[in-house]
């Protein structure tokens, strides 16, 4: 029995915001195709500062590294969930806290941020939001 889930995205979120809850600012989890784009794009849009893969046997490891000083993230959630899965059209995507927060979504082109899926109108499972 190993400590992973099977839900990689809620993991991924839980370690981040255990993480910052106790001044921690890297974490490690094992790695996964989609866990190492969303973290890529929480790092493009600046609320955690570094990922880094380490080749290791039988799974690579996903080390994230959190802003030191203060938190730039101050609540990150899972919105679709195994058990609920939530999808919407590029018209339908979700302006989070008035622009400043951002949504991650899944769609047939790859990971994208709500915005970035909006401009090139198409729509996907919204994965999480982050503010």
């Amino acid at each position: 029995m190993s400590n992973y889930s099977t839900d990689k995205i809620a993991d991924l979120i839980t370690r981040i915001r255990n993480a910052i809850n106790a001044g921690h600012n890297e974490i490690s989890m094992p790695s996964s195709k989609l866990t190492e784009a969303v973290a890529n794009k929480l790092v493009a849009a600046g609320y955690i500062s570094k990922v880094k893969i380490e080749p290791a046997k039988p799974r690579d490891i996903l080390h994230v590294e959190i802003a030191k000083g203060e938190p730039v993230i101050s609540e990150i959630t899972r919105v679709s969930k195994p058990g609920r899965r939530v999808y919407m059209a590029a018209k339908e995507m979700p302006r989070i806290k008035s622009g400043r927060g951002l949504a991650i979504v899944s769609t047939s082109r790859g990971i994208m941020t709500s915005i970035e899926a909006k401009e090139a109108k198409i729509g996907g499972e919204v994965l999480l939001k982050v503010w």
